[in-house]
């Protein structure tokens, strides 16, 4: 059995796409994952499975999907794979507590990155490396130019953001259960 992290993208948002964790927990122990935890409302699942990650993904995409009816982008890591992204950061330990990892669901192209480095703003710093984008603001996530959406369109990958307390929390409790 592998331990893995499952990242849902906007759920639990602004009244939006609600997923009760409790509903959530249950579903994915009926469909057979083991050990099935969540950490808090925005879409953090930890479980135990013998499938590989991109199975995985489809199969809770179709879960949520026939359970609760709305579509929701799911990113699948092993605790070794969401390591190796937290230690790749490139920013200051400082600056890498108050910055965001997002989690993207394909390796972007080179050509992709390169648009996206045009992309500057005052404050922000933006680093992508493999299948994470680093962002940092020096003003706070909520006063930042950086949009998601947008880089995902420019990059052609679905992604999903997580803080570094967040991914801190995500690492201790998926460590747990190897």
């Amino acid at each position: 059995m592998q331990t893995y992290i499952a990242l849902l993208r906007g759920i639990n948002v602004g009244g939006h796409k609600k997923v009760p964790m409790s509903e959530l927990r249950d579903l994915l122990t009926n469909a057979g994952f083991q050990n099935v935890q969540t950490y808090i409302q925005s879409g953090n699942v930890i479980f135990q499975s013998s499938k590989k990650a991109s199975e995985l993904e489809t199969e809770i995409q179709k879960l949520i999907h026939s359970h609760f009816g709305f579509e929701v982008s799911v990113i699948v890591k092993t605790n070794n794979e969401l390591q190796a992204i937290f230690d790749t950061c490139p920013f200051s330990e400082e600056k890498k507590e108050n910055s965001y990892f997002i989690l993207l669901s394909d390796i972007p192209n080179e050509h992709a990155i390169e648009k996206t480095q045009e992309m500057v703003y005052e404050n922000e710093e933006v680093v992508i490396k493999n299948d994470c984008l680093y962002f940092y603001s020096s003003t706070g996530y909520g006063r930042t130019k950086f949009n998601m959406n947008t880089y995902e369109r420019k990059l052609k990958v679905t992604g999903t953001a997580r803080n570094f307390k967040t991914m801190l929390k995500l690492l201790s409790l998926s460590s747990d259960l190897n």
